[in-house]
Parts: C-alpha cells; sequence; structure tokens
C-alpha cells in the first residue's frame, strides 16, 4: 500500500542536514525487530507503519544520534516524543483499521499522527502549546500527510466538530479520564490514555464503550508528561 505521509520537500524543521537515508533506515529496521515485534507487538499495519515513518524526523537536530534509541527524547517546551515501543504498543492496542477516524490528544512532534495516519482513515489531533501545534502541522504538510488535521486547543474538551471517533489516544497523563472524549467516543470505541498523578508513574489505560458502557483495563505502568489545560 502506498504511503499516505510522501516527503515533498528536502528540508524539515527540526533536521538541518540529515545524513544519508540508508543509515537512518537500518537503524529503524533494528528498531522495529528489537524494540518493537520482538517485544509482542504483532498487527502487521502497526509494524509497517514504525518501519515506514521516519522518526529522526521528528526530533531535535540535537538528539538524531538517538533518534531510533529506545527511550522517549525532549523536544522542547517540557515535552517530548514518546518511546517507539510505546508508540506502536498505544497504536496497537486500539485496534486501528483503514476506515477509522482517530482523535489524538497531544500532537507534540506530530510522529503519534504520522504512525496513525499510515493506518487509519483520518487523523485529528491537538496540541495546547501553539510553538509545537504549528510545527507539527507544517512538518506533517511537508510529509505529505494529507489524512492528518492539527488544532491548537486545550485537548481536555476533544474535538465536538470532528467527533465521533472510532478511537482516541491520549499521550499525558491525565489524573481522570476527560468526559468530553468519553463522549466523543463510538459506539465500540476504543481510547488509550495515562491515567495517574503527573508527578508519579501512571497506569497506561484502555477504555472501551460498548452499548453505551464504559469499561477500563489497566495495562503497564507508564510515565507521561502532564495533561496541559488552557487557562
Amino acid at each position: 500500500m502506498k504511503s499516505p505521509c510522501l516527503i515533498l520537500g528536502a528540508a524539515l524543521l527540526l533536521v538541518a542536514a540529515a545524513p544519508e537515508d540508508v543509515h537512518y533506515d537500518a537503524r529503524r529496521e533494528a528498531m522495529v525487530k528489537s524494540q518493537i515485534a520482538a517485544r509482542g507487538v504483532t498487527d502487521p499495519a502497526v509494524l509497517r507503519a514504525m518501519a515506514t515513518v521516519k522518526r529522526h524526523l521528528f526530533v531535535p537536530e540535537a538528539y538524531l544520534a538517538d533518534a531510533y534509541g529506545d527511550r522517549p527524547l525532549p523536544i522542547g517546551y517540557g515535552q517530548t516524543i514518546s518511546q517507539p515501543y510505546i508508540v506502536a504498543y498505544m497504536t496497537e492496542i486500539i485496534r486501528p483499521r483503514n476506515e477509522h477516524r482517530v482523535l489524538e490528544i497531544g500532537a507534540g512532534s506530530g510522529y503519534q499522527a504520522a504512525i496513525l495516519a499510515e493506518i487509519v482513515q483520518k487523523v485529528c489531533t491537538i496540541e495546547i502549546i501553539p510553538e509545537l501545534g504549528n510545527a507539527a502541522r507544517e512538518r506533517l504538510r511537508k510529509l505529505g500527510c494529507q489524512n492528518v488535521e492539527v488544532r491548537i486547543a486545550d485537548g481536555y474538551d476533544g474535538w465536538p466538530e470532528q467527533a465521533p471517533f472510532d478511537a482516541i489516544v491520549v499521550t499525558a497523563a491525565a489524573e481522570h479520564v476527560p468526559p468530553p472524549l468519553l463522549k466523543q467516543l463510538k459506539d465500540g470505541g476504543r481510547m488509550i490514555i495515562p491515567v495517574g498523578s503527573p508527578f508519579l508513574v501512571q497506569t497506561l489505560t484502555l477504555v472501551e464503550k460498548k452499548g453505551g458502557r464504559i469499561t477500563t483495563n489497566q495495562l503497564m505502568p507508564v510515565r507521561f508528561v502532564p495533561f496541559r489545560r488552557g487557562p
């Protein structure tokens, strides 16, 4: 399947002069094999997306050497790009399909949105920090991700105009599941969200909506940046 995110320009915002792509291709292939598939991620579409999207284009130049490392990286403004395995795991757990519309809360660098865009029909992603949101929008545009829409707003309220969503991915730690997001989740939909104190280890939680009934399943301990709110 042809990738929906095609590089349209040579220069991408955070990378001044990237080394030869073949160098990164080998590191990305190793990342998928040793960090992701080896840990139990099996969805072919997710593995293909992780192997396709060039993570080094989403990290600051100072961290290029660690672009395919097994850890999150700073992207400025107190935010991070998540560990590759966590991105893959959260993507797989929502069971994305070609016809799905997915909401992401916390666009950050745009990497998670780009991964989702390789699989689903439409990605709506919200970022509360204007500098990050605008940079992510431009980066995704240059990559040719035409099925991603970026909004600068408080993600707690979701995106009512675009709802309902087949799945929701929250990439910041919240002390509870925001009710507006539950309302915007389709019946039969799945949400993945880290729940807990932003200053402690949180629990990655799967939320499912079936017949109007909400169920939750605690999956694993994680550590995410805090869910930021507007003024």
